[in-house]
């Protein structure tokens, strides 16, 4: 008796021993960030996110030729944030800027699957067709998995929660997890028509990574967005608001930014694409707004509406091609980091 409980307690002691080692080893992971790179492609859109896991998913691929430029600012971010492979890059929409750097992004580095909101809807532009199919050539060229989402769904990426509120001309109908207040300022709300362009069939996300909430609704445009957080927000609060469509009128409604009230915001807008003065505006003049960060100077905005120089990564002048850089912690911190400075800027998870 005595031998099977020294037997007993040696394996329940060895059982134990693994279980610190191996909470011991894992509980590091827990305290690694989220972080996302915001790509340069000179007012289209390219944004990768490296969860702690180390998975990675990539929204958008830039623009098609200027001799690979786009691919080539993806690579070398990818390359700064110590990935080999996509695991995921996830086209919004199939207009140039988002789905046309495709073809060279996978000759220069592997993708384990596509994700999209299903065909393309804007037959009648042939500028729009021939991006879907470059895009349709790829996938069965180089055979690489195809994931089409609806609105509702997960997207299966590891280390954080990332859920589609957007898609093929859908939105979300039910509030998420902490929404769903009236939202005062649809009352007074400009309505603007219903958009025909595969900008309304965007494909948009949610993320969430511990208390922090992160939106990227692609090119939706302002009649869909007020589909969705009016009469009632079902988006609820975000901690960070990659702007809608470059910053461009067509969408960024102020009932949009009234619902989300973001923290911070990232545009990612050309220096003659996107950044108009209205948007501008009403992103900046959000009440809980404590910084405005954009890739570019908006020729259009001017010194009255474009945020100040220290958040800008390519100023007025010849582009550089620098990159925003935001990490997340699963508290609630956040920081950006400008590598046209290189410094960076900390925001306190609220208390």
């Amino acid at each position: 008796m005595r031998l099977l409980n020294r037997l007993g307690f040696t394996v329940l002691s060895a059982v134990v021993c693994v279980v610190f080692a191996v909470a011991t080893h894992a509980a590091p992971q827990t305290n690694k960030p989220l972080e996302i790179y915001f790509v340069d492609v000179e007012g289209g859109q390219a944004t990768l996110f490296v969860t702690p896991e180390g998975q990675s998913l990539l929204v958008d691929t830039g623009w098609p030729d200027f001799d690979g430029r786009d691919a080539d600012r993806i690579v070398a971010a990818a390359k700064k944030a110590g990935v080999s492979k996509l695991d995921f890059v996830l086209i919004t929409h199939y207009h140039r800027d988002h789905v046309g750097g495709v073809p060279q992004l996978v000759e220069r580095i592997p993708v384990g699957a596509f994700i999209d909101h299903g065909p393309n809807r804007e037959t009648n532009d042939a500028n729009t067709e021939e991006g879907w199919q470059s895009y349709q050539k790829v996938l069965a060229d180089k055979k690489i998995r195809r994931i089409t989402v609806k609105v509702g769904d997960m997207l299966p990426v590891r280390g954080i929660r990332a859920e589609v509120v957007s898609a093929d001309g859908v939105v979300l109908q039910k509030s998420l997890t902490g929404a769903g207040s009236q939202n005062p300022i649809c009352a007074t709300a400009e309505h603007k028509p219903a958009d025909q362009t595969e900008n309304a069939r965007s494909l948009g996300i949610v993320i969430t990574f511990g208390k922090a909430r992160i939106v990227d609704l692609g090119d939706l445009t302002w009649d869909k967005e007020m589909e969705m957080v009016c009469p009632v927000n079902n988006l609820g609060h975000m901690d960070v608001f990659i702007v809608s469509h470059h910053g461009l009128f067509q969408s960024n409604s102020p009932a949009l930014v009234a619902a989300i009230s973001p923290r911070i915001a990232i545009m990612d807008n050309g220096v003659t694409k996107g950044g108009s003065s209205s948007t501008l505006d009403i992103i900046r003049n959000s009440p809980k707004l404590e910084d405005l960060w954009q890739l570019h100077f908006s020729s259009e905005g001017g010194a009255a509406h474009n945020t100040a120089e220290a958040f800008i990564a390519n100023p007025a002048g010849p582009d550089a091609g620098n990159y925003l850089k935001l990490t997340v912690w699963a508290d609630g911190n956040l920081e950006v980091f400008n590598s046209r400075t290189q410094n960076a800027k900390h925001y306190s998870a609220p208390k």
